[in-house]
């Protein structure tokens, strides 16, 4: 039909559709050549509502309804309210009257320049209390017609029959106990079991074109996110990874899931049509299982840069960051001076305001509290320290602070249970001249959180890396100025276990500028990446002794399996050689090697925490030789079926050779008539039947000449 109407209308115009390359044309940025994406049909309805070019009005309701004697007072002070969002074009306030009562109709309609600062309006206003019977209710005009479609009278919606659906943790049930993982590699994107006892990997789902720029677990594993022109989608199932949900939110760039999975954040920003206006922001957050919008902020981009300065740059990401464990009860984002913090149930701002802190330029949740450590820097030239403190929530009760002197930067690392908190202060000297680093540590979980001062005994060194142990009370730090840095270990625990800090090792000239603990604590990886070209050093920890050294040459990316008993290496896309991932042991045994042109992304499923309480896992512990017999058995068979396996295959290329070697015998045989005319009738081919003859020859070396003279005596 399409192809018709093209032709239809060409000919028309006089052109002659034979001696067009197709090929050759180049559409606009974002024309889709008409094929239809998988979310298409979802959103086509969106797409439908046309630009009526009155985005830059605002509709505000729930005003105060007033004689003609008010009328000019209520004009002010909503002119006054709007006035300090952005310009009221002249004559772009209009409130109407009831011509009968001559009192308004408690509403009115404000016109600005623009449409950014109409829907800065709207997200600053609606839900303005301007006395205890007038909360403002703002909309955009444009909305208006869809307002309109609503029934006047209520239907009950419609009662659909229960279907059950698929099991979401069926992955977890896996008898052989492997985790899955996640690759994108060209146009496809493929899940896949990590089965290192058969050394390759088993296909579960496979895709093409299923995302348009990345794929994301959610943090417990039970959803895939894909992003595409529209918004974003979430998939899941046992093995067939079903569309579960859709969320619209069109050129959305980046998500991020809430801990406990029940929301998730999307973004997206936005060229003005004005290059003088700021870029813009949208931001939504979406309820995972409903689809439901539970709140969306909107505004420029420097509305949502850190400490809210700087340009599209300083956006970073996460703009919001959640607190308070996996109930997800709470989420924040830094402003100028301050901190909002909003609650789930309502989202909406704690007591109705922000948390105000001075020139705050950080802030981190407690990974399992709702506790919040703030940073901020010097004032007043240095009369004022910078300080950190901790601050609870709901009751914005201040836990803790410490005041930090002549500071340069600094950084917060909580530890992944929340019972330390370390933060790396760079100091400057008492010349200026240069800086030296230390290390204050909080033990969050004592009483009246006591704080603890760390310097290297070189203080002057750099500090290029630091990591917490997971779970436990040791943390690594890569040190040093030199091309080979010293990387140190450390304890919360002295040897007494008196509660000091105590230095367990320091390992001498590494090549390693990264840290990757294991997530079951004990294990490290020392790696070099970058400029050390994919060194790795597989570390214990426990025993201080290096398990294995190894080296994937160019790696970019590394990342442990959930348990801890695996991890993969990876080089992507940034480099055009050698792109695929490498699956080792947790001591450093390469178990297998895959080759991926155009790899983009290897993500392990993360898993849920563990439903076995301390003491079943304690226990596990102490008995692990009598559960591990069972595994110990399986392990033997397969053992035995790729040894199998490998018996079968050495003895199919010994065939294939056999057969090779039995081919050209033949060979050899049917041209032995036409080998002999080419000797000139000589009969045999073996060497040994040919009489060797020795044959002299004479050389000449060199040539001289020599004129003698001879004396004759008279």
């Amino acid at each position: 039909m399409a192809d018709a109407l093209i032709e239809e209308r060409a000919a028309l115009m006089g052109i002659d559709m034979s001696q067009i390359d197709l090929d050759s044309v180049q559409l606009p940025p974002g024309e889709d050549f008409g094929i239809i994406s998988d979310d298409d049909d979802l959103y086509r309805e969106d797409t439908l509502e046309l630009d009526t070019g009155l985005g830059n009005i605002i509709i505000v309701d729930n005003l105060p309804v007033v004689p003609r004697e008010k009328f000019d007072k209520l004009e002010g002070v909503v002119r006054k309210i709007y006035s300090q969002i952005g310009v009221i074009k002249d004559d772009g306030l209009w409130m109407p009257v009831d011509p009968d009562t001559q009192k308004t109709l408690g509403y009115c309609f404000i016109e600005y320049n623009t449409a950014q600062e109409a829907e800065l309006a709207k997200e600053k206003t609606n839900g303005y209390k301007l006395d205890r019977s007038h909360i403002f209710a703002v909309s955009m005009f444009e909305d208006f017609d869809r307002f309109m479609r609503v029934p006047d009278e209520w239907a009950p919606p419609e009662t659909k029959p229960y279907t059950p659906g698929e099991n979401l943790q069926q992955w977890l049930t896996d008898e052989k106990a492997r985790d899955q993982f996640v690759i994108r590699a060209g146009s496809d994107t493929e899940v896949l079991w990590n089965d290192a006892r058969q050394l390759k990997p088993e296909p579960v789902h496979r895709r093409a074109f299923w995302t348009e720029s990345f794929v994301q677990w959610s943090p417990l594993g039970t959803y895939l996110a894909t992003v595409h022109r529209q918004g974003s989608a979430v998939w899941g199932g046992a093995s067939t990874f079903n569309r579960l949900m859709r969320y619209a939110h069109p050129q959305v760039k980046l998500i991020d899931f809430s801990p406990g999975e029940k929301y998730l954040v999307t973004y997206s920003s936005h060229e003005p049509s004005n290059p003088r206006d700021p870029q813009r922001v949208v931001i939504n957050i979406f309820d995972v299982r409903t689809g439901k919008i539970m709140r969306d902020f909107k505004g420029s981009a420097d509305d949502f840069a850190v400490g809210g300065t700087g340009a599209v740059t300083g956006v970073s990401w996460p703009v919001f960051r959640w607190g308070g464990g996996r109930d997800d009860k709470y989420f924040a984002r830094i402003g100028k001076s301050v901190v909002s913090v909003y609650e789930t149930e309502t989202f909406s701002l704690i007591d109705k305001k922000s948390l105000k802190v001075e020139n705050v330029m950080d802030f981190n949740w407690s990974p399992t509290d709702p506790i919040l450590a703030l940073y901020v820097p010097e004032l007043g030239g240095g009369n004022q320290p910078a300080r950190v403190s901790l601050v609870q929530i709901p009751s914005k009760e201040e836990l803790r602070q410490k005041n930090l002197f002549s500071v340069s930067d600094c950084k917060m690392y909580w530890q992944s249970n929340g019972d330390y908190l370390a933060v790396k202060v760079d100091r400057y000297t008492k010349t200026k001249k240069s800086t030296y680093t230390g290390f204050e540590l909080f033990r969050i979980k004592e009483r009246d959180i006591p704080i603890e001062v760390l310097e290297l005994e070189n203080k002057n060194d750099k500090i290029i890396a630091f990591a917490w142990e997971p779970k436990g009370h040791r943390f690594a730090v890569i040190h040093g100025d030199g091309p080979r840095p010293d990387v140190s270990f450390y304890s919360m625990r002295s040897g007494n276990n008196t509660g000091r800090v105590s230095k367990l090792t320091t390992l001498k000239g590494k090549q390693a500028n990264f840290l990757f603990w294991s997530p079951a604590g004990r294990y490290i990886i020392l790696a070099g990446l970058k400029n050390f070209n994919g060194q790795l050093e597989f570390y214990n920890v426990d025993e201080l002794e290096t398990m294995a050294t190894a080296e994937h040459f160019m790696a970019t990316d590394i990342e442990w399996d959930p348990t801890g008993r695996y991890v993969a290496t990876a080089v992507t896309s940034v480099h055009e050689m050698e792109n695929g991932f490498n699956i080792w042991s947790f001591n450093g045994k390469l178990l297998y090697r895959i080759l991926k042109d155009h790899f983009f992304q290897f993500l392990w499923r993360p898993r849920p925490p563990s439903l076995l309480s301390p003491e079943k896992e304690e226990e596990i512990a102490k008995n692990l030789k009598k559960y591990s017999k069972k595994y110990e058995a399986e392990d033997q068979d397969v053992s035995m079926l790729l040894s199998e396996q490998d018996r079968e295959k050495r003895k199919m290329l010994k065939d294939e050779w056999e057969k090779w070697v039995s081919r050209w015998k033949q060979m050899q045989e049917e041209e032995k008539l036409e080998r002999q005319n080419l000797r000139d009738g000589e009969a045999s081919d073996e060497e040994e039947e040919y009489e060797a003859k020795e044959v002299e020859v004479e050389e000449l070396l060199d040539v001289s000449e020599e004129v003698l003279s001879f004396d004759y005596e008279e």
